[in-house]
C-alpha cells in the first residue's frame, strides 16, 4: 500500500517541487493551496495526486481538506506544512499592520492549523502515527533585513516543532523541521533577476529540487528514527551558525 503525504503550499515554488517528487516515488499526495488550476498543473498526469483546494487561514477548510485525503487513502502518513508568504521588507516602524497580522495569519496560524489536522488524524488512524515536517527558515534564527514579521513567525515555528515533537511521543507521530536558504523558486530567481540589473551580486543560490530530496529523505524514516531539524541552504551563503 502506497503512503500518503499532505503538501501545503502545494501550487508553487518548493511546495509543487516537492511534491512532484513524492508523485514520482508512488506517494499519495494531497496538495492543497488556493489556486485550483496551478494545483491541477502540478497533479497532471498522476492518478495518485488529489487536488485540495483551500485557504490555509480558515480552518474549516483545511480540517475537510484532511478529510478528504484521508477517506480517499484510507489514511495520512505525512505532513509537509508548508504554505507560507513573505511580506515586504522594511524597518518595523514602517512594517503595516495589515503585513503583520497577514504573515501570523498564514506563517504561524496556518501552519498550526494543518499540524492540528494532521496530529489528529494520525493520533485517531490505525495503526496510529505519522510524520509532521514543518518548513521552518533560515530565518528560523537569523534574521534578514526589514523582515520582523517573517523572522517572528519562522522562530515560532522552531517552538512549535518541539512542541510537537514532544507532544507527538505517545502517538508515534515524529516532528522534524527543515530550514531553507536560497532555494531558487520563482520568487529567489526574481531576487536574483533584480540583483542583476542594479548591477548588485545576485545572492546565492541551489536547485529546489534538492529541497524535495531532502523532504523525502526525512519522510521515508520509520517512525523510529527522526530529523528533528535540518538545514539546507546554498553553500556560499553568508554563515549562519545557530547561536
Amino acid at each position: 500500500m502506497s503512503r500518503t503525504i499532505m503538501i501545503t503550499g502545494a501550487s508553487s515554488g518548493i511546495g509543487a517541487a516537492t511534491a512532484r517528487r513524492f508523485l514520482e516515488e508512488g506517494w499519495q499526495v494531497g496538495l492543497f493551496a488556493r489556486r485550483k488550476e496551478a494545483l491541477e498543473a502540478v497533479a497532471e498526469g498522476h492518478a495518485s495526486a488529489h487536488v485540495l483546494c483551500g485557504d490555509i487561514t480558515e480552518p474549516e477548510q483545511v480540517s475537510q481538506a484532511f478529510e478528504k485525503l484521508s477517506a480517499a487513502a484510507g489514511r495520512i502518513d505525512a505532513l509537509f506544512n508548508n504554505a507560507g508568504l513573505f511580506t515586504p521588507q522594511a524597518p518595523i516602524d514602517e512594517v503595516p499592520i495589515e503585513d503583520w497580522r497577514r504573515a501570523v495569519d498564514v506563517n504561524l496560524t496556518g501552519m498550526f492549523l494543518a499540524a492540528r489536522a494532521a496530529f489528529g488524524q494520525m493520533r485517531r488512524q490505525d495503526p496510529q502515527g505519522g510524520r509532521i515536517i514543518n518548513n521552518g527558515s533560515i530565518s528560523a534564527y537569523v534574521p534578514r533585513e526589514g523582515a520582523a514579521p517573517y523572522t517572528a513567525t519562522k522562530h515560532a515555528i522552531t517552538g512549535l516543532t518541539r512542541q510537537i515533537s514532544l507532544d507527538g511521543r505517545p502517538f508515534d507521530i515524529a516532528c522534524g523541521q527543515i530550514d531553507i536558504g536560497n532555494a531558487l523558486t520563482d520568487i529567489m530567481q526574481e531576487v536574483t533577476e533584480r540583483a542583476r540589473r542594479l548591477g548588485e551580486a545576485p545572492p546565492e543560490t541551489f536547485e529546489v529540487e534538492h529541497v524535495a530530496d531532502a523532504v523525502l529523505q526525512m519522510a521515508s524514516l520509520p517512525l523510529h528514527a527522526n530529523v528533528q531539524f535540518m538545514t539546507l541552504m546554498a553553500t556560499k551563503m553568508p554563515y549562519i551558525g545557530r547561536g
